[in-house]
């Protein structure tokens, strides 16, 4: 396997880079073996065997159904800290049409996001952070499944997670391919968006299209209320704050009757905001929109909210010092600090909402690249070291030894 191209500073780097082979082949096992949320017992157990080989000191099972803790204590524990560090292993439920030879071995089940890459990217921290200890406290390596739509985090969480190991800050990070391999990039504050979910049902009165005067036609009301609710973002949210409701589903009527006006119709779609006052906002304008506009027409129209992933929030002095870390591995021209916030979500948000924290995007592609849940989309190996030494990196330098 060729020498990697990618360069960092620092011992834990120039340490992983050794090993980057064994990564790259762990990698692509994972990536030929996807597993989705609260299934990843192929994964959760190829991550077992290269903890005990790495040595760690304790390997915990079943927390968030298939999640698992690592535990790594450092050379000294003057002061009983912990930092922890997390991985996703959960993959997408989509077909692959990659042709390589690591491609997925189970139909309409893909790694098209990357976990792969991050749970190898953490078990290299592990290997490194066993074999070297050079750290004052205890590592805490959080293997997270069901990431995407399952709320893994918030289910170790209320497993235990951070009552049994009460870390002083958690970290996560996520590939980035819209940024060059050896860059990172995060900013204090939001990071990515909350995710919730809107179902609103509208109810009127069936009938015969020859005869819609007779009948309440909630088809008709449904295409009002789309169009309406757009004026809430652009009429209701301040420019600075932002915020997206895309209404992308709609159920009405039978495609094989096309004379029959439909009792009722249903439209499913997802607001997405940054702070909990435009949430509130949000959905407090749909409910009397959607009511509204319904009343108008003689019809009637429910709206289920429902809050599924916070906004994920990067808290300033973690986010700073991640920013540091980043910066002694690559140089400060290649750590955006600033990095402009996604509308996309994630549930590591769950973990910063209890515990002080950072999430980071660490470059993997740059401009033309494949972007994250494509069906052509593969992790790139070259920076399973980078990711690697940056978890081992944030250990040591926010529990560095001290002098006997």
């Amino acid at each position: 396997m060729p020498t990697p191209r990618l360069k960092a500073n620092g011992r834990a780097f120039a340490h992983i880079a050794q090993f980057h082979p064994e990564l790259t082949a762990f990698r692509r096992d994972l990536h030929a073996h996807p597993e989705i949320g609260y299934e990843e017992v192929y994964t959760g157990g190829r991550v077992q065997e290269a903890l005990k080989l790495c040595g760690v000191d304790e390997i915990h099972t079943g927390l968030g159904k298939t999640g698992l803790v690592g535990i790594i204590r450092g050379k000294q524990n003057s002061g009983g800290r912990m930092i922890g560090l997390r991985a996703d292993m959960d993959a997408l439920a989509m077909a692959e049409t990659n042709d390589f030879a690591w491609r997925s071995t189970k139909q309409g089940k893909m790694h098209g996001c990357g976990h792969d890459g991050h749970t190898a990217m953490l078990v290299g921290a592990a290997r490194y952070l066993a074999e070297t200890r050079n750290f004052d406290g205890t590592a805490v390596l959080i293997f997270q499944p069901g990431e995407e739509g399952y709320a893994g985090a918030k289910a170790m969480i209320e497993d235990g997670l951070f009552d049994r190991w009460p870390v002083e800050a958690v970290y996560g990070m996520h590939n980035w391919p819209a940024m060059r391999p050896g860059t990172v990039g995060l900013s204090p504050g939001p990071m990515m968006a909350a995710a919730d979910k809107v179902t609103i049902e509208i109810t009127g009165k069936g009938g015969h299209g020859a005869h819609a005067y007779m009948a309440i036609d909630p088809v008709l009301v449904a295409a009002h209320i789309i169009t309406a609710v757009q004026s809430i973002v652009s009429r209701n949210v301040r420019p600075l704050d932002g915020a997206v409701i895309s209404l992308c589903a709609m159920d009405a009527g039978d495609l094989h009757s096309m004379s029959v006006i439909p009792g009722k119709a249903t439209l499913v779609g997802t607001v997405r905001t940054f702070t909990p006052a435009v949430q509130d906002l949000v959905e407090r304008r749909l409910t009397e929109l959607c009511s509204a506009v319904a009343l108008g027409f003689g019809a009637t129209a429910s709206v289920h909210y429902e809050r599924m992933y916070p906004a994920t929030t990067n808290t300033q002095q973690e986010a700073m010092f991640a920013a540091d870390v980043a910066e002694s591995l690559v140089g400060a021209d290649h750590v955006v600090r600033d990095l402009e916030p996604s509308m996309g979500a994630e549930d590591f948000s769950f973990m910063l909402q209890v515990r002080p924290g950072a999430y980071m995007r660490i470059g993997q592609g740059g401009e033309g690249s494949c972007m994250l849940h494509n069906s052509r989309y593969d992790f790139n190996d070259e920076i399973l070291p980078l990711g690697s030494a940056l978890h081992a990196s944030l250990v040591e330098q926010a529990m560095p030894l001290h002098a006997a």
